[in-house]
């Protein structure tokens, strides 16, 4: 079969690979719908993984099945399928302790261009299918339904490590799609005055319309500064890191009332560490809690975000700037995700 695969660090091409097979309780699944990363950007070109050779690329994508294990109870060939961006292994000491993320170990779960192959190919596997994979609702364009394995879920659940209550101040520190679900999300939950750190004009707009309060840009002044003058020097209650640099989250700290929450979603995918500014959190003795984590997921999660998009909770299909069809644009859309033109939010490959 063909996929488009990382070569080497900074290489992507096109390779020839034997098609899965499916184990007892697995699923291979054709892809109808993909969508590149900015994930996928820090693993070739910043080698944020480590390098790799003719791994095969993608981990945002909707599809039709075409071959399931014995074992498999829930789902059939022929059925339209999400499939969720981490797929961990549910016999796993990692689920029993809650973590179903680091089945097999930290990151573990996410498998898709990280341990095995990716989306971005004919054909691709997908482990316990029972557990892993969702019912593409009728009527759902796929448009919708590819924003829902990984910016949906990544989004809101920085909303849901923030802890947000109803009326708090919130402040989001990157409102790429990722972000702009962070956004959807503190609203959902409850948030009052709610501020979006972004400079695209194309993002801040879809932010305001998803319920951002504020919009802060970044090219006009240090965004600490303006959120402090804007909170008259109380800070937010809550802040949320979905985009920028290693500093972006040494903002978020900064920003933060005591015994507030950071909240971090954000794929740091280069240097060694990360500063935390030392005055800023209180010698080390703020209360200001630090919480960061991979994206669940699984089954539940994706029929979660199907319920979100079904009852317009959510309208991620909104962020979809550039749509794509045929596998041959796959590396244009990939490089869409680059480069960032003004006019980007996010691009989809329709593969039906």
């Amino acid at each position: 079969m063909k996929g488009f695969a990382m070569l080497g660090i900074g290489k992507v091409g096109w390779i020839e690979k034997d098609a899965p097979k499916a184990g007892p309780y697995d699923a291979i699944v054709k892809p109808l719908a993909v969508a590149p990363c900015t994930s996928d950007i820090h693993t070739v070109w910043e080698g944020a993984l480590g390098d790799r050779k003719d791994l095969i690329l993608g981990h945002e994508a909707v599809g039709e099945i075409v071959e399931v294990g014995d074992e498999v109870k829930d789902f059939k060939v022929g059925d339209r399928v999400i499939v969720p961006a981490i797929t961990p292994d549910w016999r796993s000491e990692a689920v029993q302790q809650g973590f179903q993320q680091h089945s097999g170990g930290m990151l573990a779960g996410w498998k898709f261009s990280n341990f095995k192959d990716g989306v971005f190919a004919e054909e691709f596997h997908v482990n316990d299918a029972d557990m892993n994979l969702a019912i593409m609702p009728k009527g759902m364009s796929l448009e919708q339904a590819v924003m829902l394995p990984d910016m949906a879920p990544t989004g809101i659940q920085g909303a849901e490590l923030a802890r947000i209550k109803p009326g708090e101040t919130v402040a989001v520190i990157g409102i790429g799609p990722v972000g702009l679900m962070s956004v959807a999300g503190a609203a959902i939950l409850g948030a009052g005055r709610l501020f979006a750190v972004g400079n695209r004009q194309v993002c801040a707009d879809l932010a305001t319309e998803y319920g951002a309060t504020d919009i802060i840009d970044y090219k006009k002044g240090d965004i600490v500064e303006q959120i402090m003058k804007a909170t008259n020097g109380k800070g937010v209650d809550a802040a949320i890191v979905a985009g920028g640099s290693s500093d972006s989250l040494g903002q978020a700290i900064e920003i933060t009332r005591p015994g507030g929450t950071i909240s971090n979603v954000n794929y740091f995918g280069s240097g060694d560490t990360i500063p935390i500014p030392r005055l800023a959190w209180g010698n080390g003795m703020s209360h200001k809690d630090i919480r960061g984590g991979l994206v669940a997921g699984g089954r539940l999660k994706m029929e979660q975000m199907v319920d979100l998009a079904v009852y317009n909770r959510i309208k991620p299909e909104k962020m979809v700037t550039h749509v794509f069809d045929g596998f041959e644009n796959m590396e244009k859309a990939l490089l869409l995700m680059k480069d960032k033109p003004k006019d980007l939010i996010k691009p989809v490959v329709l593969l039906e």
